[in-house]
């Protein structure tokens, strides 16, 4: 997978003129990111189906606790049926900050991931569905068929636990990691999950779902990244921060201004070593370099939010970089 992530920060329209236009730069999957406080990533999904041919399509990433989980699965069918079946489901525990801004206490994370995406599988299947567990269902199915004989499901995923989950039973892990250090410790625990991962799932792809910020200049793409970078170093595992040696209460600080709407407090907060740890920024050159560190560790490679403070630009030089390194493998 080539993937690039565009977040619904701007208007449908402009969103699906870059959906558009990653398709020409060679990128064969667009995820829309997914947070209450930004357009609706399926609105801005469905505009990106009608101005591109091939393009795979999904949010990236879902979660089963704003939505109820089958009305999630139904979404993700209607996608399916209204992009000719390119649909594929990122599914995801969600941010804590922004999850917890709408009273969810994001509890059984995993469980309700898992519970959340097979019971989707089996609506995706045509099957009406009763379900106790970490949510409840009865008697539930859809109404439409799914185009897809099978949707693709990329869990989301940072823990050692998900990650292992996802290996054992999805068909993909978008990783939010960007360091060669972050990708190498995933990957011992996709090992670990793959090694219990029934035959029948079939292949597995490990994606790299990495922050990218790309620009001529390198300063000027170090400054477009505080804003996500400072939502990944907010909510980092506390393990994180510490393999690349980041002050535990700066990144909490960070947390807390993001919760509370002090976003621009949040992003001055950022330090160059948060942005060396949570993003590939800089040149092309220097992109290019960093990303051959990261698919060391994966198969695939998704190029996150926030591409650069150009995105047409940036979404040029990041399928540039890309298509380059795929010519060369």
């Amino acid at each position: 997978m080539l993937g690039i992530e565009l977040t619904p920060e701007h208007p449908v329209s402009r969103i699906a003129e870059l959906g558009e236009h990653a398709e020409s730069n060679g990128f064969d999957t667009v995820f829309s990111s997914c947070h209450y406080n930004n357009r609706d990533p399926f609105v801005a999904l469905d505009r990106i189906a009608t101005r591109t041919d091939d393009v795979r399509l999904g949010p990236g990433i879902a979660n089963p606790y704003e939505t109820h989980p089958v009305t999630l699965a139904s979404r993700v069918a209607s996608l399916d049926e209204a992009s000719g079946g390119r649909a594929v489901f990122g599914i995801g525990p969600g941010d804590r900050s922004t999850i917890e801004n709408l009273g969810f206490e994001h509890d059984k994370a995993l469980r309700r991931v898992l519970e959340a995406f097979k019971v989707a599988q089996d609506l995706f299947d045509g099957e009406r569905v009763d379900h106790d567990g970490t949510f409840d269902a009865v008697d539930a199915g859809l109404n439409f068929d799914v185009p897809s004989e099978t949707i693709p499901v990329y869990v989301g995923g940072q823990g050692p636990h998900m990650i292992r989950m996802s290996a054992k039973h999805a068909d993909g892990l978008l990783f939010n990691g960007s360091h060669p250090k972050d990708m190498a410790w995933a990957a011992e625990q996709v090992e670990a999950g793959l090694d219990e991962r029934p035959a029948e799932h079939g292949e597995f792809d490990f994606a790299a779902y990495a922050s990218v910020s790309l620009s001529s200049d390198a300063e000027a793409a170090r400054e477009a990244a505080r804003p996500a970078v400072a939502f990944i170093a907010a909510g980092a595992a506390p393990p994180v921060l510490d393999r690349h040696d980041i002050d535990r209460e700066t990144a909490a600080t960070i947390g807390e201004h993001i919760s509370a709407g002090e976003f621009e407090a949040a992003f001055a907060a950022v330090t160059r070593k948060m942005i060396d740890a949570f993003c590939i920024a800089g040149t092309p050159d220097s992109v290019a370099d960093r990303i051959d560190g990261v698919m060391e560790h994966a198969d695939s490679f998704v190029a996150g939010s926030p591409l650069g403070p150009d995105l047409d630009e940036a979404i040029r030089l990041a399928g540039s970089v890309l298509r380059s390194r795929t010519d060369r493998a």
